[in-house]
């Protein structure tokens, strides 16, 4: 199982780096998300779900992500989701904001990929932590510049 904690504090307001994980703006910092379809929406958010696909050069893998937990105040955002990823591999994350200041908030990144059957836990093993935290990194600065572009074209 590949897991990771990663954090960094982005010099944008709390409220400008939520927006990115809206449905709206979802492909912004996942740009190789091309299909974020509600299917099932639930009061209060946690339980809802969502079809997404994700292409990857010539591949689509299309897949269900389920909300497993979601939070929402001025001070702290949270969503937690979870999904199975081609028969192969279970997959959550949790990305969590805190704000600091007006100008500043903590993101911090969490989750694990845990392959769920011999040829998941083969292709985790081949890839290894140092590509899955070039991802995690990659992400992370992707929610960054995104954010930094918002906050200055206000």
């Amino acid at each position: 199982m590949l897991t990771w904690n990663e954090e960094k504090v982005i010099s944008v307001n709390i409220e400008k780096v939520w927006e990115l994980f809206s449905e709206e703006n979802l492909q912004r910092i996942m740009p190789n998300v091309v299909e974020h379809t509600p299917i099932e929406k639930k009061e209060g958010i946690v339980g809802s779900k969502h079809r997404q696909s994700y292409k990857e050069g010539r591949r689509v893998e299309t897949y269900i992500v389920e909300t497993l937990g979601y939070e929402n105040t001025e001070s702290k955002k949270h969503l937690r989701i979870g999904f199975t990823l081609g028969k192969a591999f279970e997959i959550e994350a949790a990305f969590n904001l805190i704000k600091l200041d007006e100008t500043s908030t903590r993101f911090i990144y969490t989750g694990h990929n845990k392959g769920i059957n011999f040829l998941g836990k083969v292709m985790l093993k081949i890839s290894g932590d140092k590509n899955n935290n070039i991802v995690v990194q990659d992400f992370m600065d992707k929610v960054e510049e995104e954010a930094m572009k918002e906050s200055t074209s206000v």
